[in-house]
């Protein structure tokens, strides 16, 4: 158990270490974008004294480590900040109280969390439920057309998939909606259904990693002596695979699929501009039109943070699923 709790904690470590290093990618690249906010505010009748005053105003006259340690700072404490937009709508419209970053990004990153929550309720069953039975009937005719449909999904750009289910589901089958207007208050019934759309986009992208990775996993198992043994039992095919050739097929199961579930939340950034989904991706993208720096940072940083974190949770699982990594000699 300790030595258990000592690899958590050093993946853990590694985690944080990476973080570190990623915020400076992610503060160097935003500030290395092309055109100024102020510039974009002000408009073509930007003077040279109004952008120095309102870069003055937001502190971008200072210089890139001063920011990048201040923002760093803000960042464990919390604080991400106040949009510049909303700055700026305040300085000029008179507006009320400013809304933070957090409070923009909250409800938007609520609803990307929706959206892959219902994309892994259905994917990961289909994906796991797909590779078992590729690898019960593998090398038949049922096997080849489930590799080749998910590799041929896998394969097509976002947009592309999400453009053909528009045009079967949405437009020659009304069945879904084509564009998924979320707002407060709306019912679970009605913001499922405006979200199955992208979820099921979603699940085309992400299903050939997961079913060709548990495909391969239990193929690999079935030459052991253990699942001879349980053959010549007499134990039906699919209880050997289900009963003991998947339970030892974790490991690599629940890292690709930890994987994809990052996917989940950082990639959907194409998908939710298509249907025009309002989450933390289509804010990502509001705000790189804008150059609303504060609110990219903090996509990017939570971005990241996120698909770390899955990380560390894939490594812990496979380690926990694993007695040779749970007793390494």
């Amino acid at each position: 158990m300790t030595s258990v709790l000592t690899i958590i904690l050093q993946r853990l470590g590694l985690g944080l270490v990476t973080l570190f290093v990623v915020s400076i990618v992610i503060f160097t690249a935003v500030n290395l974008l092309p055109g100024d906010f102020a510039e974009a505010i002000l408009g073509q009748g930007a003077t040279p004294e109004a952008v120095a005053s309102i870069r003055r105003d937001l502190g971008l006259d200072q210089s890139p480590i001063v920011r990048y340690f201040q923002w760093l700072g803000n960042m464990v404490t919390g604080d991400l900040g106040t949009s510049f937009a909303q700055l700026n709508f305040q300085t000029n419209l008179g507006g009320g109280d400013l809304v933070g970053v957090a409070e923009q990004i909250a409800p938007r990153f609520a609803n990307t969390m929706f959206l892959a929550g219902v994309t892994a309720a259905i994917a990961v069953p289909f994906a796991v439920g797909l590779g078992i039975l590729a690898a019960l009937f593998r090398n038949s005719a049922f096997d080849r057309a489930t590799n080749i449909t998910t590799l041929s999904s896998i394969s097509s750009p976002e947009f592309f998939l999400a453009y053909i289910l528009i045009l079967f589901l949405a437009v020659l089958n009304p069945v879904l909606p084509s564009l998924s207007n979320i707002f407060q208050g709306m019912s679970f019934g009605e913001r499922l259904e405006k979200t199955l759309l992208p979820a099921l986009t979603l699940t085309l992208v992400v299903t050939a990693h997961m079913m060709r990775m548990t495909r391969a996993a239990i193929i690999n198992l079935l030459a052991s002596p253990y699942i001879e043994m349980a053959r010549l039992k007499g134990i039906s095919p699919m209880r050997v695979i289900v009963r003991h050739a998947l339970p030892n097929a974790l490991a690599p199961i629940i890292n690709v699929i930890a994987l994809n579930l990052a996917y989940l939340i950082t990639g959907v950034v194409v998908v939710e501009v298509v249907f025009v989904y309002p989450g933390i991706g289509q804010l990502f993208v509001d705000s790189v039109k804008i150059r609303d720096i504060p609110v990219v940072q903090a996509c990017c940083l939570i971005f990241a943070a996120a698909y770390i974190l899955l990380n560390l949770t894939a490594d812990i699982l496979s380690i926990l699923s694993n007695p040779r990594l749970r007793h390494p000699k």
